[in-house]
């Protein structure tokens, strides 16, 4: 299936190749799964995140400009769908305000070696705080660029908006003159992008549980726009370059400047022009410009297939560009040949079954049909549980509970139930209907598990 979209002034022609594969995802019956779960914005993981992310020192940090209301949902095309816009009267943190000098300062005048990257909006140096002292990372707005000003305004409130330890944190901003800057956390360990697919010589490749690390951060990071922000908020530039990651690979989203607010009332999608980058669109949205949270949900499937593969979401040394889900392809019939996905980087140090798990949730979030997606939530309890299969505490806590209680949890039961000859198995209705009700059921039974057994 061809299809074409105005982006930028260029035109993108991308190949979506779902509806051809033969991979009948819509169908796929999948243990990974518990039911869809109500937000409680009482609940207790959540609280305490919020309450571990504290904002920049505001004491003496003037409020940034405010943003007009149309900006953050507005479309450069008619939409078929007028969107409701948030009221953005006022902005949930207030951040510094830098002049242009003292960012110059900062980074030596932009020199090359603080040169750390270049994305859509624009450069990125390393840069020294004199007051306080802080290291921090410093994006010059790229005048030529596919972004510009709206979303360096976009950007700014969006991160004033939220708090979380899976996204990254702004510390403040530059609008001087013709000059615009923003100034970020800075993290160490760079991007995601850089370890999968550009390493450098002294970078060592990603294990698995570090993998895993990463995934279910991110995935923390995504519920938390879609499910605890009030509008919620769509992402819509899921990528592994937009994943930065700090010390122990802990992971935060970054680039928030081509987000939106989600529909509201009884609307289903925003109506927008299509915008992110090749491989990781979600068809949908390529086709019609209709964006939801659900189109978020696909481009996180991309990025999760790339941690498992080491590849990238589009391979442009191919003729033609070969996405990644086409050149899996041959080795998705059968579940017994997921393992053969596997980054070979990783020389094999992983669990079997934790990489057909994984590989299982990224087809999920991958379904042709966005309404058979799962929730961001319900992606982060399953990779809580996938990550646990190659945690050795994990695994000990599995061990010690069998042990005790002359039987194994529902966990164990799942675990050992899945041999090799899984992927061969025959349901007929009945069963299907009864192993999806039993993953409904799994997800909160292993948080209880987990929290009341004591590391060995």
């Amino acid at each position: 299936m061809i299809y074409q979209s105005c982006v930028g002034g260029s035109i993108w022609v991308l190949k979506m190749h779902l509806g051809t594969l033969g991979l009948k995802m819509g169908g796929l019956a999948c243990l990974c799964f518990p039911g869809r779960r109500k937000v409680n914005p009482k609940d207790n993981a959540i609280s305490d995140e919020q309450r571990d992310c504290k904002p920049p020192d505001v004491a003496t940090t003037p409020t940034v400009q405010k943003v007009d209301n149309d900006l953050l949902n507005q479309s450069t095309e008619k939409s078929e769908t007028k969107q409701v816009d948030a009221p953005l009267n006022t902005i949930g943190k207030k951040q510094r305000e830098f002049s242009y000098q003292e960012l110059v300062k900062a980074t030596n005048n932009f020199r090359r070696d603080r040169y750390l990257g270049e994305g859509g909006f624009g450069q990125v140096y390393k840069g020294n705080l004199e007051n306080p002292n802080q290291v921090v990372a410093v994006k010059k707005l790229n005048k030529d660029g596919l972004q510009g000003n709206k979303e360096f305004q976009v950007e700014i409130t969006m991160l004033s908006l939220v708090c979380h330890p899976n996204i990254v944190t702004l510390i403040g901003y530059c609008s001087e003159s013709n000059q615009h800057l923003l100034v970020y956390e800075f993290m160490p360990l760079g991007s995601l992008e850089k370890h999968l697919h550009d390493p450098k010589p002294n970078m060592k490749p990603l294990d698995w549980n570090t993998r895993m690390k990463i995934a279910v951060g991110t995935a923390r990071g995504l519920d938390y726009l879609h499910n605890h922000c009030e509008p919620r908020i769509i992402y819509r530039d899921m990528k592994a370059a937009n994943i930065l990651l700090g010390e122990g690979y802990d992971p935060k989203i970054s680039d928030l400047g081509l987000a939106k607010f989600g529909p509201l009332g009884d609307k289903s999608y925003v109506s927008t022009r299509v915008m992110g980058t090749m491989g990781y669109c979600a068809p949908e949205y390529g086709l019609t410009g209709h964006l939801t949270i659900k189109s978020d949900t696909y481009s996180f499937g991309v990025v999760l297939l790339e941690l498992v593969t080491g590849r990238q979401a589009l391979d442009d040394t191919k003729e033609g560009g070969q996405y990644l889900i086409e050149w899996a392809n041959p080795m998705l019939i059968d579940k017994r040949k997921y393992v053969k996905l596997a980054d070979p980087r990783m020389k094999g140090e992983f669990m079997q079954r934790s990489v057909r798990k994984a590989v299982e949730v990224a087809l999920m979030c991958m379904n042709n049909d966005q309404e058979k997606r799962p929730d961001m939530s319900e992606v982060v309890d399953a990779l809580d549980f996938v990550a646990s299969l190659s945690d050795p505490v994990m695994v000990g806590d599995r061990s010690r509970n069998r042990n005790q209680n002359g039987k194994s949890g529902l966990i164990v039961n799942l675990d050992s139930s899945d041999d090799e000859n899984d992927g061969l198995k025959e349901e007929d209705e009945d069963e299907r209907a009864k192993a999806i009700e039993e993953a409904k059921m799994w997800g909160k039974r292993y948080k209880h598990e987990a929290a009341n057994t004591t590391p060995l």
